[in-house]
């Protein structure tokens, strides 16, 4: 599994409803059109493909961010919410 910061800029508001409902099924919400997911490579490729049936690659833009173990310990989190667990220290 990897961390992947999901980011997205959709004028239309009805498309952008429709992704962000889309991705609060794969990750959590950390500001108005930003992701953050947990996933393993069948869900990224997933959602992947189910976004592509959602946006307009004339007028939107999503970006992926994967970030490793080495990188994700350097985020800085200022106010809420507070940055998701990396995969792997998660304790069931």
């Amino acid at each position: 599994m990897l961390f992947y910061v999901v980011v997205y800029d959709i004028p239309c508001d009805k498309r952008r409803k429709q992704v962000s409902e889309l991705l609060e099924g794969y990750g959590r919400r950390v500001q108005y059109s930003v992701f953050e997911c947990i996933l393993n490579q069948e869900k990224y490729i997933e959602l992947k493909k189910r976004l592509r049936k959602q946006i307009n690659f004339s007028e939107d833009s999503i970006r992926f961010y994967p970030l490793s173990r080495h990188t994700f310990n350097q985020i800085e989190t200022w106010g809420e919410p507070s940055v998701t667990e990396y995969p792997g220290s998660i304790i069931i």
